[in-house]
């Protein structure tokens, strides 16, 4: 039986580089945090996270969508309306935000 300490030892099959490879860098994970409250427009993405360009937040979202983490939801009407929403993938990811915001709360804040 393969233990989760030797899979790390092969980079290229650790659990977490995977992982991080989908997740990781500096929006992803704030955008995935926001949605985890719910359904989310394009500008209500854009208001919460401030600090983010519409260029930059469109590739992240697009990204994401790829991915597999997820929906994007466009209404065909006047002016047009797009919704993104977390997938039942990334729905799991939920408890580990909620663990790494109250760790960052606790040591950080």
């Amino acid at each position: 039986m393969v233990t989760k300490e030797e899979l790390c030892k092969d980079f290229t099959a650790c659990p977490i580089t995977a992982t991080m490879e989908v997740i990781g860098g500096k929006w992803k994970p704030i955008i995935l945090f926001n949605l985890t409250f719910g359904t989310r427009r394009f500008g209500e993405i854009s208001v919460r996270i401030p600090s983010i360009s519409r260029k930059v937040l469109t590739e992240q979202l697009k990204e994401l969508e790829k991915d597999g983490l997820v929906i994007r939801k466009q209404y065909e009407e006047m002016p047009p309306r797009v919704e993104y929403s977390l997938t039942e993938k990334s729905k799991g990811l939920v408890a580990v935000f909620k663990e790494i915001s109250d760790w960052g709360i606790k040591n950080l804040l």
